[in-house]
């Protein structure tokens, strides 16, 4: 049994890696993010090479390609910690392709797909990432259901969080229920999140284990220390933890729909649970250096906690878990 990537989407993770370690270093993100606005050179080119559009089916102006793809794509984008609205914009596009009528998917895909309208999608009540300035906004409640709105009729209140790499905000107004698989929507939605924290795990791995390589104490790499590489080791275990768990259910997006909602829900969990003591690791093993505003790591760090947060944290995919696993039993 072949559990490695095809050559596509080995061809999709390497041109996303390049092109975004030459458009979006970590400098053109300290700028983009202090200057409180995103990438605007980058997002045009993100849109002109198909990006928005890579899962949304082909009648609808996008490339068809399927959960693991944009997985692929979605951990390169937090890999880069790029200041651009593709997380959101896909998210809404996952959610109107699977939880949309027929009429809302005529009226919206194109134009995300295209890069012409952004959007945003997230918890009703809660913060939604790339919520200010989106032009569709897909709200999802506790109860199983969802709403449309477009961005000219939601009330939008931009919300100051801890990372300033992306656009928040809350969002109020009445907007139309979706038509289709809510459930399905949110599933799939979850699972693009869990990509990008796994892209946020590697590379502050990668970071940390650099740095501790080069740092010497009594003439000897920090890493040599048995505290330092027990810690590393805790960083990439939980980052192949949470790679896997993804990965499965990305897979099961489109091969086992069956098992997608479990499958999500074990993603956001170990991937959820990961960004955020990974990153703090990688602020840890840093030492002092690791606190200051210059370092690089904090970038990732606030990323990882809202996006941990976006779709229900670890503690609420362990709640749906456990109902799952009662409701097998029962059965």
């Amino acid at each position: 049994m072949h559990f490695d990537f095809t050559d596509d989407q080995h061809e999709i993770k390497r041109t996303a890696r390049d092109l975004l370690a030459s458009r979006s270093p970590f400098a053109r993100v300290r700028e983009a993010a202090e200057g409180g606005e995103r990438d605007e050179a980058l997002w045009r080119e993100l849109c002109e090479l198909g990006w928005p559009g890579i899962a949304v089916s082909e009648r609808h102006g996008g490339h068809g390609l399927g959960s693991v793809e944009l997985g692929v794509l979605l951990e390169e984008l937090g890999y880069a910690c790029a200041v651009t609205p593709l997380l959101g914009t896909v998210l809404a596009a996952l959610a109107i392709e699977h939880g949309g009528s027929d009429a809302q998917r005529e009226r919206w895909l194109p134009r995300l797909s295209s890069g012409e309208l952004t959007g945003a999608l997230g918890r009703a009540g809660g913060v939604v990432a790339d919520a200010p300035g989106a032009g569709v906004i897909v709200l999802l409640d506790d109860a199983g259901g969802g709403r449309l709105l477009a961005g000219d009729e939601a009330e939008v209140e931009a919300t100051v969080t801890i990372d300033p790499t992306r656009a928040y905000g809350r969002v109020a107004g009445g907007g139309e229920p979706l038509g289709g698989d809510v459930a399905a929507a949110r599933d799939r939605a979850t699972v693009a999140v869990a990509a990008e924290l796994v892209g946020i795990c590697q590379r502050a791995l990668e970071l940390t284990t650099a740095y501790v390589k080069e740092r010497r104490q009594f003439d000897t790499p920090i890493g040599a220390f048995q505290a330092i590489s027990h810690r590393c080791a805790e960083m990439l275990k939980q980052t192949e933890q949470a790679r896997s768990a993804t990965y499965f259910a990305a897979w099961a997006a489109d091969a086992a729909p069956e098992r997608l909602a479990e499958g999500a829900a074990m993603a956001m969990a170990a991937a959820g649970d990961a960004g955020r003591t990974v990153t703090a690791s990688a602020i840890q093993a840093h030492g002092g250096i690791g606190f200051t505003w210059e370092a690089d790591v904090h970038w990732l760090y606030k990323r990882a906690q809202l996006d941990a947060q976006l779709l229900g944290g670890p503690g609420h995919q362990r709640a749906q878990l456990a109902r799952m696993l009662a409701a097998r039993v029962a059965a």
